[in-house]
């Protein structure tokens, strides 16, 4: 969490997400068109890493629907409701939401009502049988 949204900040986050994750070449890193998104810096780490830039059309409210809509209920539902004495202490409080409630419980009619986390638990098992 950054007080600036830089291709320094955009860089480390997918650093983090790929040591966590550990995605596959091939995979593909969808964005909006800011600057720190179409930087020299995050392409490199893209291009090593065999991860696809995609960028939706510019003013297109349907590029990414699903991240504005999780920023929406960060807002509503954590960062208005209170307020924080430190930025480390807001950035706990935004993890701890994302990974406890969104990604595990709260379910999303776009991914047939599962949870992100389901629904990735049953595209991972069918992929892996369709592997083999």
């Amino acid at each position: 969490m950054s007080p600036h949204m830089t291709a320094d900040l955009a860089d480390d986050a997918l650093k983090m997400a790929m040591a966590r994750r550990r995605p596959k070449r091939g995979c593909v890193h969808h964005s909006d068109h800011g600057s720190q998104y179409v930087s020299p810096l995050l392409g490199k780490t893209m291009r090593e890493a065999g991860i696809g830039p995609s960028m939706g059309s510019a003013s297109s409210p349907w590029g990414n629907a699903a991240t504005e809509s999780l920023m929406g209920l960060i807002k509503s539902e954590r960062a208005h409701a209170r307020t924080f004495e430190t930025r480390e202490q807001a950035a706990l409080e935004i993890f701890e939401y994302i990974e406890r409630s969104y990604n595990r419980v709260r379910i999303h009619s776009a991914l047939g009502h599962l949870s992100p986390e389901e629904f990735e638990a049953r595209h991972m098992e069918g992929a892996a049988k369709t592997a083999a």
